[in-house]
């Protein structure tokens, strides 16, 4: 068995670590790219979303680098993530690509015998005793844990950063050297060797930068290139970015889910504007919002993949938060033909608007 996964953020860190430790052989995905949308909207649905096309593009490129099996998560309620699976079997099946696929989603959805029976698939392929694959479990999470950790410090750090670009660099060097790691154990070591690192960069303590909070659909927040780097975007402007949810947030959502324990602070501030669960993460990005208006953040930006349903309707929710909080929300809609240089100007512009909204509100005081 040769197992890949596409890009999510920092979850190729953790599976790394795991399938080292499990001795499956990994073939590590190249980082999304062009190449990668191109491919997959190439075979794609032609109104399909964004994740789609880029994860369908990454399968490919690694089963042609000789994977097998692939993997992916799954998605909870009325959401078209959870037909991915159905619609990258047809396309391998017209291509003619012989390639398993192993989804992972949440117990509460395909119960979790069901779940049990999926992650045997892959712990069969491994040769190491019952102990050592509970250690490889143990560690993977431990690293998703550790790199999710230092990446929210170091974004939110960026903001009272002395000499700019610091805390940017800082994260691509500690991410470059957990991936050189040759073990779990390893790859552990140095996250807490560049946690306390973190801990010892000189930052300027007077400074009041600018806050925002990222919300939205999960992989379209998780991956870089599917959101055409905003957070380095707002690092290179001095912002402090806020996110929660993240790779090791989905492994204990998950976890907790079965309970109706999962995310209770989340769905407790979404309740006046969405009660209920509508697919993806949509009541998510409205609790999100909720929290952020109450936590002295600056503003909200909303990332969505373009027909997103769930976050079409997040999206239409939004402004009246804004309007009820007299707090900035601004939603941006990604595909394929997104351009940069517009994108950009947006985020610009949101900037200055929420800094102008600070000095009048000083002036106001004053």
């Amino acid at each position: 068995m040769k197992i890949t996964l596409p890009h999510m953020g920092n979850v190729y860190l953790a599976a790394k670590a795991l399938f080292l430790d499990l001795g499956i052989e990994f073939i590590i995905p190249e980082f999304s790219n062009k190449q990668a949308l191109e491919l997959g909207s190439k075979y794609a649905p032609e109104d399909i979303c964004l994740p789609y096309k880029i994860m369908l593009g990454s399968i490919i490129l690694s089963y042609k680098a000789g994977a097998d099996t692939a993997i992916i998560t799954g998605s909870c309620g009325p959401c078209r993530y959870g037909e991915y699976c159905e619609l990258f079997k047809n396309t391998f099946k017209k291509l003619g690509y012989n390639i398993k696929l192993i989804v992972i989603d949440y117990p509460k959805d395909i119960g979790f015998k069901e779940l049990v029976n999926r992650i045997s698939n892959i712990s069969m392929a491994s040769s190491k005793k019952k102990n050592e694959k509970i250690t490889a479990v143990y560690n993977a999470l431990k690293v998703i844990k550790l790199i999710d950790y230092i990446e929210m410090k170091a974004r939110n750090l960026a903001g009272y950063e002395i000499v700019k670009g610091t805390f940017k660099k800082f994260l691509y060097e500690c991410k470059r050297a957990t991936f050189n790691c040759e073990s779990a154990t390893e790859m552990v070591r140095v996250l807490h060797e560049y946690k306390a690192k973190l801990d010892k960069i000189p930052i300027d303590k007077n400074k009041e930068p600018m806050t925002v909070a990222i919300i939205g659909e999960i992989y379209t927040i998780l991956e870089p290139f599917a959101n055409l780097y905003i957070e380095d975007k707002l690092m290179d402007l001095g912002v402090s970015v806020k996110k929660q949810i993240t790779p090791s947030w989905w492994v204990k959502n998950a976890m907790l889910s079965p309970f109706k324990l999962n995310s209770l602070h989340i769905r407790l501030a979404s309740r006046q504007y969405l009660s209920e669960y509508i697919g993806g993460h949509a009541r998510e990005c409205i609790g999100e919002a909720v929290m952020a208006s109450e936590e002295g953040i600056d503003g909200v930006i909303q990332i969505l993949p373009l027909g997103c349903m769930p976050e079409i309707v997040a999206k239409a929710i939004l402004p009246k938060i804004s309007r009820d909080r007299n707090f900035p929300i601004m939603s941006l809609v990604v595909d394929e033909m997104t351009g940069e240089a517009g994108y950009s100007t947006r985020i610009e512009a949101f900037i200055d608007l929420i800094e102008r909204r600070r000095e009048q509100n000083v002036l106001y005081r004053g």
